[in-house]
């Protein structure tokens, strides 16, 4: 019987052979991979915003090597469409994959959809009041008699229909608990979300006034 280690050598040169040959294999063989790319629309006339998007990403297959698609990065890509030419209303795209900047030797095999519906909508724009939005309680004794917000009012922006519904627009949360004194703020305002923003800058200050309670002033004069 031969023993083990009679020709050793020539065992482990063939068995290193095996591993490169299996390895370039495993690189040159083509292979299909499956990625979301985000869509995104470029370029929208400035009297129009976009309100409905049909589909949000582009599932692109994509058909290449092993070692061609271990260095593809699909963060780095989207897929973009110009919709300068866009109407009020719905428009209607082809997606074209074709002009994705893919490794080379890789090619797309399909995609999904093949077609994406965008909403525009008129742009509005419009003055609305300002509401404060405080919450909490005073330190014991004291009140808020006042809140003054300046400026009272800010210009809002975007689809018309939801500027005519917004009647105002409120100001984050400003927590008084505890506050023996008055106190002023810068805070943002938010429209609520939607299509509908506020145009720049976006702040305002917020006075409050906090006043000890009538009976808690009236017991310090009598005392």
């Amino acid at each position: 019987m031969a023993r083990f280690g009679a020709n050793l050598g020539l065992k482990l040169l063939a068995l290193v052979i095996a591993v490169f040959l299996w390895w370039v294999a495993q690189g040159t063989s083509s292979v299909e991979r499956s990625y979301d790319l985000p869509i995104v629309a470029r370029g929208s006339p400035e009297d129009l915003v976009l309100t409905e998007q049909s589909s949000e990403v582009m599932n692109v297959r994509i058909m290449g090597t092993r070692a061609m698609l271990r260095t593809f990065r699909p963060e780095a890509l989207e897929y973009t469409i110009d919709v300068s030419g866009a109407k009020p209303g719905v428009s209607d795209y082809e997606i074209d994959a074709s002009h994705l900047d893919l490794p080379r030797g890789a090619r797309i095999v399909s995609r999904s959809p093949a077609r994406i519906a965008l909403t525009f909508e008129k742009r509005s724009s419009k003055q609305v009041p300002v509401r404060p939005d405080v919450e909490g309680t005073p330190a014991p004794g004291f009140e808020v008699d006042r809140v003054e917000v300046d400026p009272p009012r800010v210009r809002i922006s975007g689809a018309r229909s939801e500027v005519l519904r917004l009647g105002a627009v409120v100001t984050e949360t400003i927590d008084v608990s505890g506050l023996a004194e008055s106190t002023e703020r810068d805070v943002r305002v938010s429209s609520g979300g939607g299509h509908v923003w506020v145009d720049s800058p976006g702040l305002v200050k917020v006075r409050i006034r906090v006043v000890p309670r009538p009976e808690e002033a009236g017991a310090t004069k009598e005392g």
